[in-house]
Formats: C-alpha cells, sequence, structure tokens
C-alpha cells in the first residue's frame, strides 16, 4: 500500500485501514506460531503498512493541532 493512496483516505478511512491491517497482522502472527504460514515477509509488510498508517495519523492530528 502506498503513502499516497492513504493520504487520500479521511481519518475514519485510516483508522478503519489500521484496524483491518491490525487483524490481518494477528492472523498472520498466528498462522506462523503454528506453522501454517507460507510467505513469513508478509508480516514485515504487514508491520510496515501499520506503521505507515500511523504515521499518517499522527501527521494528521499534528496540522489539526497547529490550526
Amino acid at each position: 500500500m502506498k503513502a499516497s493512496e492513504l493520504r487520500a483516505k479521511g481519518a475514519e478511512g485510516l483508522n478503519q485501514e489500521l484496524l483491518d491491517l491490525l487483524k490481518a497482522h494477528f492472523s498472520l502472527r498466528m498462522q506462523h506460531a503454528t506453522q501454517q504460514l507460507n510467505n513469513t515477509s508478509q508480516l514485515g509488510k504487514v508491520r510496515r503498512d501499520i506503521a505507515r498508517v500511523r504515521t499518517l495519523i499522527r501527521e494528521n492530528g499534528k496540522k489539526a493541532g497547529a490550526q
């Protein structure tokens, strides 16, 4: 997921995206723990997407606070 795609979303969209990514991360962690996960690089990709979304939420919060 690209940051430009995320910047087009509003606060509600970003929060929903964060919840979806956190659920996906949990699911991948459980699959990894039970040795059902074939592509372990998915874990890193989801973690980076979560960080990307959290960064944008924080940036939007700072912009709103500065105004």
